[in-house]
Parts: structure tokens; sequence; C-alpha cells
């Protein structure tokens, strides 16, 4: 079905082949998952014949066997790459003069290098926000992979509490988590590298984790995911472990606040701006907008981040079945940090999170 609308795109806009060179949107397209490395793997589509995937040699066979049920080329380590693939297309007899790119994706090097086999071809077009704009809508089919992934935040945000105590730093915590994922749940790829940070360190958004050790009477920050059958989730918490200060239970119940507003707030018809100003007006009426420092929220799908960003200035109208984050965060620098997200999908009457990891400010007792 999407290869289909990827055709008719091609027709609709005067293309004749587009070339796929992100292993996601290869993945979306084909069924067919694999991480190349430094070696070729594209997806060629063409306006009027069959698609084929072209992967090195040694792929060829696993090609074969996956979901994919086209044409697989491949090629040797000895061999021109560009060279097999421009021989694969031009014994189809039809000369390719327009061609889309992942303009977004492409190397530059590998632009040239295949613009040498055609040398008289049009590059021009690119692909990225038709590509972009399809995968926003996720199928019944994409939900419920998105919602078991969630499952596994779930349950991985409980192995990341159960691991605190005083003395133990961010990065035993973190290494608890995956290795427990990968025993208990048989996950063995998360979607970005666990953080957990402590105290201070949470002001900074993307640090982590370090060899900083938990004290008692801090705020402990975690942000997550797994991948679960090509699908990622991504989920945050904060917790306490003791009784932290006043500022930070305060920065703590202001983000909560901020956070199921904006949940509350989602419909269909409504612009990704209009969603941020729900979170970000609370967080500013309350004295910290200078500490909401992010978007409140990105897409999610085969990809941790996809398009769009709910952010200010973003006029994209909210429709059902669009899945993004919702994430606001506090990040005082030497203070405390506190981030709370859920990502979910759009449905006819609001919103559905796929974690359900509670959100009231959880109080762990010291343990040494």
């Amino acid at each position: 079905m999407n290869l289909t609308k990827l055709q008719e795109w091609l027709q609709d806009s005067g293309n004749d082949v587009a070339y796929i060179s992100d292993p996601t949107t290869i993945s979306y397209f084909t069924g067919y998952d694999m991480e190349p490395h430094e070696r070729i793997f594209a997806l060629f589509v063409f306006k009027e014949q069959d698609p084929f995937i072209f992967v090195p040699a040694l792929n060829v066979e696993e090609a074969k066997n996956s979901a994919w049920n086209g044409d697989v080329y491949g090629y040797l380590d000895s061999e021109d790459p560009w060279a097999v693939i421009a021989d694969k297309i031009k014994h189809r007899n039809t000369t390719y003069q327009k061609w889309a790119l992942e303009k977004n994706n492409l190397s530059v090097s590998h632009y040239q290098l295949i613009h040498a086999q055609f040398p008289n071809a049009n590059f021009d077009a690119d692909v990225s926000d038709f590509i972009a704009h399809i995968r926003l809508y996720k199928t019944p089919e994409e939900i419920k992979q998105l919602q078991a992934a969630g499952q596994e935040a779930d349950f991985a945000f409980q192995i990341g509490f159960d691991a605190i105590k005083t003395g133990v730093t961010e990065r035993y915590i973190a290494g608890q988590i995956e290795y427990q994922l990968k025993v208990q749940k048989g996950v063995m790829h998360e979607s970005f590298e666990t953080i957990v940070q402590t105290g201070s360190n949470a002001a900074n958004p993307h640090l982590g984790p370090t060899m900083n050790q938990v004290k008692p009477n801090e705020l402990v920050l975690f942000d997550l995911g797994t991948m679960h059958n090509g699908y990622a989730s991504d989920a945050s918490r904060t917790v306490a472990y003791g009784e932290p200060s006043a500022k930070a239970k305060e920065i703590y119940e202001i983000d909560r606040e901020a956070q199921q507003a904006a949940i509350d707030a989602v419909k269909p018809g409504m612009t990704a701006s209009e969603l941020d100003s729900v979170a970000r007006d609370i967080i500013t009426k309350a004295g910290y907008g200078e500490y909401f420092i992010h978007r409140l929220g990105h897409g999610i799908g085969k990809e941790v981040h996809e398009y769009p960003s709910i952010v200010q200035g973003n006029d994209l109208v909210i429709e059902e079945g669009m899945c993004f984050s919702i994430e606001p965060g506090i990040y005082i620098p030497k203070v405390a940090g506190v981030r709370i997200e859920d990502c979910g999908v759009v449905t006819k009457n609001g919103y559905e999170p796929f974690t359900h990891t509670g959100k009231e400010l959880k109080y762990l007792p010291l343990r040494d």
C-alpha cells in the first residue's frame, strides 16, 4: 500500500524513479530491516515498473526471506556497487531522466556517485517531505507495535526505580535497565541510549548517564525507550529518592500539571503550536518559562524522533492517527531538572498514551 502511494507520487510529480537511501525508510516501505554500516543499502522505486532492493551480497538471502517479496540484487565487496546499480536499472530498457532523492538523508558522496552513473539525469526532486507526510499517520498495526514498545518502557522504569540506592552511579542504573530488558523481555535494542540523571545533572536535558553517584534527597530523572518489531518507545519519569528540596518538589508539580493539561487538551483540529502553548503557558505563569528550553514534543514511529515537531509557530493541524510525545521540562542549572514524557496516539476524541507508569511524585525510600 505505501509503495503504491510512492509510485502514485512519482507519477503525479512527473518523476521517473525514487532512490530511497535511509534504512528506516526502506524498512517502512518493504518490511526488511538491516544495518548496512559502510556498505550500500537502497530501494529503487519506479513510476511504472516493479521496485527492487539493493544490498551487500552477504544480505541477499536474508532480504529474499524477509517480508519483502520483490526483486533483490546484491554486490560483492570487490565490485563497484554504483556500477551494479546502474546496470540493473539500464537493463530495464527504460530511460530514467527525472530522479527523486531523500535529500535529508543522502550523503554528498553517494549523490555524486549515483549522479556519475546517470550524468544526464535530473536529480532536483526531493521525496523527503512526502515520506514524512505518509509516515505521519499510523495504521492500527503500527499503533499496536507502539503500544507494545510502551509496555516495555513501563517495565524499564520499574527496573530503574528498583536499582536506585545511595552511592550507585547513573551508569550502573542505566546498565541494570538495559540488562534486565534483554534478560527478562528479550529486548535487544533501545531506541536511544538510556538516560539516568541524578540531582543537578538533570538540569542538562541530554546529559548522561555519567559516573555521578546517587545521593539522598534528590530527584532522579529517567528518559528511556525500546525498539519493538521496528517501532520505538520514548518516555520520561522523574522520581524522588528520599525527601527532595521544596524547590525540586515545586517544579515537579508544575511540570506534572503542564504535561497533564497538554494531554487533556489534545483534539483533532488544533494546531501543534496551540498544543505547545497549553503546557508552556502553565510553566511560564508559574515563573519558570525560561527553564523550559525545548519543544513540547516530537513524532514517533519507526524512529524515536519523527515529524512533526509540537512546537510554537508550527501551524500543522493535529489529526487522528498522528503519534507524538508530550514532554514539558523544567531545568534549573545547579538546582534540579524535571521532565515527564509520554508518547501516544491522537484519537477521535483525544490522546491515548502508550506508557502508563504513574506520574504522581514517587518517593523512594533511602537504601544502602
